[in-house]
């Protein structure tokens, strides 16, 4: 039986643009036992994924914490870490890593064969690399798809991704039944609106986000037109910014920042009529779970990070000619933030507006 380790600590969306990949490796090897290295934040759905048989957590901060404190507990650590992959006998490993430090791991846990995509030099350790200067002009997830085919493009392009998938837990649906149940809630009655996101760029999400004025404008609109209620949601982060968006409303409307797991949240977004939401990981999830969306993009390419297939997803962009800013893993200088702050509700009610008869 073939032994397959795929290695992805990123974020939310990057997460959830390899689901593909693990579709497509059980697909073609029905036999093969297939592993996945995440992040703390993203192991929780990719444990409930029916092709992934075992996650390892790689938690990047704690390991920093700890060479900071002692290089030689770090160093106890990683070797704990690398053992517990090589026990596992992999034999092929795709790494979407993009750096070196895991690849290193890979190789001293004795993975023979190790694909993954060379990125400034820094793919030194793969035993099949795919330049890559970054992403650009097709998605993430058919740059994944590249893997299975390293050295021959033209095949590679012959290899048509499956859908993005996002397992949600017996229990967790059952939550969101309750839940609708409990708030004389109907599915596809409601709407839900995500007014943050973009939890990956860290202190620059800020730069990927719709003005908070302008989702409580939206709101006010949708329910100036419609009878059809909003849920406010995000993460506990973004609990201020939802509050912030519900009290300039006329209507109250329920606000469910920091009071859901991330398989809740997709478990209730897959109820919705339709999800609002900007560019990030929240939309991937919407997109995955199966719901409806109305995404918000900015500096970043939807081409290139936008829903995976497109089906019934609408994009709405300000179409400036500086836009996309953010090419090849790289944001521009920009302080004006024009595509987000010139875009008008009406254009992206306009959107939304045939989901809400």
């Amino acid at each position: 039986m073939k032994r397959i380790l795929i290695v992805n600590h990123f974020g939310i969306g990057d997460v959830l643009f390899s689901t593909p990949l693990v579709a497509a490796i059980k697909a073609r090897e029905p036999g093969a036992s297939v592993s996945y290295i995440g992040n703390p934040r993203t192991t929780d759905f990719l444990r409930h994924d029916t092709g992934i048989d075992r996650v390892f957590v790689y938690d990047r901060d704690a390991f920093v914490a700890v060479y900071r404190c002692s290089p030689w507990r770090f160093l106890l650590k990683w070797r704990a870490f690398v053992e517990d992959i090589r026990a596992a006998g992999f034999d092929t490993a795709y790494d979407l890593s993009g750096g070196s430090a895991l690849s290193l791991a890979l190789v001293f846990a004795g993975i023979p064969r190790r694909i993954g995509f060379d990125y400034k030099g820094r793919g030194r350790w793969l035993t099949h690399k795919i330049p890559l200067r970054g992403y650009e002009g097709r998605h993430v997830v058919e740059y994944n798809m590249d893997l299975l085919a390293p050295g021959d493009a033209a095949r590679a392009g012959c290899l048509k991704p499956p859908a993005m998938r996002l397992f949600v837990s017996k229990g967790d649906e059952a939550w969101a039944g309750a839940f609708l149940a409990g708030h004389g809630l109907a599915e596809k009655s409601f709407l839900i609106i995500y007014p943050g996101g973009g939890a990956s760029w860290g202190r620059d999400a800020g730069l990927k986000r719709w003005p908070a004025e302008s989702y409580a404008q939206l709101a006010e609109k949708i329910i100036e037109r419609s009878n059809c209620p909003i849920i406010l949601m995000g993460d506990q982060a973004e609990e201020g910014l939802c509050q912030a968006v519900s009290r300039a409303l006329s209507r109250p409307v329920m606000v469910l920042a920091g009071k859901t797991t991330l398989l809740q949240s997709a478990a209730l977004m897959r109820r919705a009529r339709c999800v609002i939401v900007n560019d990030g990981g929240p939309l991937h999830m919407a997109v995955a779970s199966g719901a409806r969306s109305v995404a918000v993009f900015g500096p970043v390419d939807p081409v290139v990070y936008g829903p995976f297939p497109v089906g019934e997803h609408k994009v709405v962009t300000r179409g400036l000619s500086c836009q996309p800013c953010y090419r090849n893993f790289r944001m521009a200088s920009c302080g004006h933030r024009s595509c987000l702050k010139t875009l008008t509700v009406d254009e992206v009610f306009r959107a939304l507006e045939e989901w809400l008869s």
